[in-house]
């Protein structure tokens, strides 16, 4: 059997990082750092001595062009790839496109802290962190964990929120646990499983 190896990444910066901007479920691409930080990404995990056997990521242009930029760092371009809705970002709803500031000066500060920190609070018609885990977890059950199960080396491009739904099962974290997990842009974090699913060591690859 081979390494259970998987490896998450955030997508480098988007346009509506940069522009302080609720992004969601709106597709907007990275920015010249966020190009950047995803082939940093690439480097530092070909550093690392990693290939992979498979890729998933959603279907949205920021982490795919992520995914992409780190493939083509690892000289693995055209490695299977599964795209995925259940990977996307939170929808952030009525919030979408809008400057954070802006919306705080709308709804009040606090009301606008706790759409975007609680765990099970939407805003309007949008999904609280516990909706976006309600879509991604199975995903990750049924897809993901048993390719790194099978051997597969695998690797996932995807997005802050998407993402803790599953470090939340890697690292057995509580709902107030995951709400303080910040995960950086383009910064690669290497899982290695057990057997039974459980994370055997962590790396990551911040600095």
């Amino acid at each position: 059997m081979s390494e259970r190896l998987l490896v998450l990444v955030r997508h480098g910066q988007s346009e509506w990082n940069l522009k302080n901007l609720f992004t969601g479920w709106k597709d907007p691409d990275l920015t010249e750092l966020g190009v950047s930080e995803a082939k940093e990404a690439g480097r530092k995990l070909k550093a690392q001595g990693l290939v992979f056997d498979v890729a998933y990521t959603s279907v949205l242009t920021r982490a795919q062009h992520t995914l992409d930029l780190i493939l083509g760092e690892l000289g693995q371009e055209g490695l299977p790839t599964a795209k995925d809705l259940a990977l996307n970002e939170r929808d952030y709803g009525d919030l979408s496109g809008l400057n954070k500031d802006d919306a705080r000066k709308k709804w009040g500060e606090d009301q606008v802290l706790i759409w975007r920190r609680s765990y099970d609070v939407p805003p309007p018609g949008g999904e609280s962190l516990k909706d976006t885990l309600a879509r991604a977890l199975p995903y990750y059950v049924q897809e993901i964990l048993p390719a790194v199960l099978n051997g597969k080396r695998t690797l996932v491009a995807a997005h802050g929120n998407s993402l803790r739904a599953l470090i939340m099962v890697l690292e057995k974290l509580s709902p107030e646990g995951i709400l303080k997990r910040e995960l950086a842009t383009g910064v690669p974090i290497i899982y290695r499983l057990n057997a039974d699913s459980t994370v055997a060591s962590k790396l990551d690859l911040a600095g």
